[in-house]
């Protein structure tokens, strides 16, 4: 298995030639900036000993999509990943509003139906804060927010 420092590095410099060498995407800033939260998030929860085995999942019988799932030890953990440039407003982890709750558990109902009954599992999020452009990004994790129902 690759160290997880190449494999960003993999990652970044493919990012780069798809910058310089593929159409730009007609996409908004803040959507670009939740893509690089994201991408930030999944290296961070591997640091931190979760295994990731999905990413932006979802259902094909419910709205709303998870953003990463991944097991820590024997529990898995659905992740949704708020991403911010800045904490003047309100903290990332608030806008996760009881619709987009609604909208996570019936995608990990979906998600569960293909585990074992017994299978332990929550609802983590995961904030990431890009405050300085030349800084690493700052995150701040919430295990277990919502019980299981």
């Amino acid at each position: 298995m690759l160290p997880r420092w190449a494999v960003q590095k993999t990652v970044r410099t493919l990012d780069w030639f798809s910058s310089k060498f593929l159409p730009a995407e007609e996409i908004p800033a803040h959507q670009r900036t939740g893509r690089r939260g994201e991408e930030a998030a999944y290296f961070h929860l591997r640091s931190l000993g979760y295994t990731l085995v999905a990413r932006n999942f979802r259902s094909p019988h419910h709205r709303g999509e998870i953003d990463l799932i991944g097991w820590q030890e024997n529990v898995l953990c659905f992740i949704e990943v708020k991403t911010r440039t800045s904490r003047n407003v309100k903290p990332a982890e608030a806008a996760v509003d009881q619709h987009k709750i609604r909208e996570m558990t019936g995608a990990a109902r979906q998600y569960l139906r293909h585990m074992p009954p017994s299978c332990p599992w929550r609802f983590d999020i995961l904030s990431v804060y890009y405050e300085n452009r030349n800084e690493a990004p700052r995150f701040e994790l919430f295990r277990d927010v919502l019980s299981p129902s």
